[in-house]
């Protein structure tokens, strides 16, 4: 895939708000998914279902609401794509945050493979527990 294609598969993903017709679609079966130490169930996860059952599973009853809000995104001739953007976190608490974050992907095979994110983890506790 060229670099735009891979900057077009990363935006699709985003653009759906991880729709399951297209995560189904466009993540690979082997998927990594590795979250920075320190932000909430930070860790490596491996495959889609356990992304979504070991990862989001467990954080997301303490959001009202919670997502990932793309601004920039770059592409390396290697099938990687930088995504910059940040998180937007308003808890059951009322608390609410802007967490700055990096997701870097690896695009193989047409597919999404690894995620790779970095995240102000701090912003994001100080929410959850202030």
């Amino acid at each position: 895939m060229s670099d735009n294609a891979n900057i077009t598969l990363v935006r699709r993903l985003y653009d759906s708000g991880m729709a399951p017709e297209v995560t189904a679609e466009i993540i690979a079966p082997d998927l990594v998914w590795d979250i920075t130490p320190g932000f909430p169930n930070g860790g490596i996860y491996h495959g889609w279902e356990s992304v979504g059952r070991d990862f989001f599973g467990p954080i997301m009853p303490s959001y009202e609401n919670f997502g990932a809000n793309p601004e920039q995104f770059f592409a390396d001739d290697e099938g990687h794509v930088f995504v910059l953007g940040h998180y937007h976190a308003e808890t059951k608490t009322g608390n609410e945050a802007d967490v700055r974050f990096i997701h870097l992907w690896t695009v193989r095979d047409g597919k999404l493979a690894r995620m790779q994110q970095a995240a102000d983890s701090h912003v994001l506790q100080q929410a959850l527990n202030g």
